[in-house]
């Protein structure tokens, strides 16, 4: 479903970085532990993240104790930030690279749905270049998919014509 909630996005773009060489079922599992652990995705708290708490992440169990993806939670919540001084918010800006709506496909087999397209290119470039981590191609479609910004559901899905 379509999301437009800062938070949210901040939430879903922090998930997916995360889930990179890793199966989406184990950040689901993880996504509460995620929560509690950042600050309920609180992007000013995470931008002020010192290296005590980097280390009190870096030992909890419940979230990818990666410190390459840790670090890259906290560029990317300053990014964020500036991104929203820019733009107004983080919506404004992200949601730029779809028109502002939905793209609607019509796949008939999950075979056939992309994992990048020109869109998640440009995206991530432009996120890249603003100095957001973790944040390829790939990534960036995943994303996009999460949030709604694509349809992404097969024809014959039920949640299809629902979104």
């Amino acid at each position: 479903m379509p999301r437009h909630e800062d938070r949210i996005l901040f939430e879903f773009l922090i998930l997916e970085g995360a889930q990179a060489g890793l199966s989406w079922e184990t950040i689901l599992k993880k996504r509460t532990n995620y929560r509690v652990a950042f600050d309920n995705f609180d992007v000013r708290a995470i931008a002020r993240y010192n290296a005590r708490k980097v280390k009190a992440l870096l030992a909890d169990p419940g979230i990818i104790r990666n410190r390459l993806k840790i670090a890259s939670s906290i560029q990317n919540a300053k990014a964020f930030l500036q991104v929203q001084n820019e733009f107004g918010s983080f919506d404004a800006y992200i949601w730029k690279f779809v028109g502002g709506r939905p793209r609607n496909n019509g796949w008939k087999s999950f075979q056939t749905i992309p994992a990048r397209t020109a869109e998640s290119d440009a995206m991530s470039k432009d996120l890249r270049r603003r100095g957001f981590n973790f944040v390829g191609s790939t990534i960036c479609y995943a994303f996009m998919q999460a949030v709604g910004m694509v349809n992404d559901h097969t024809v014959d899905c039920f949640r299809y014509a629902e979104v």
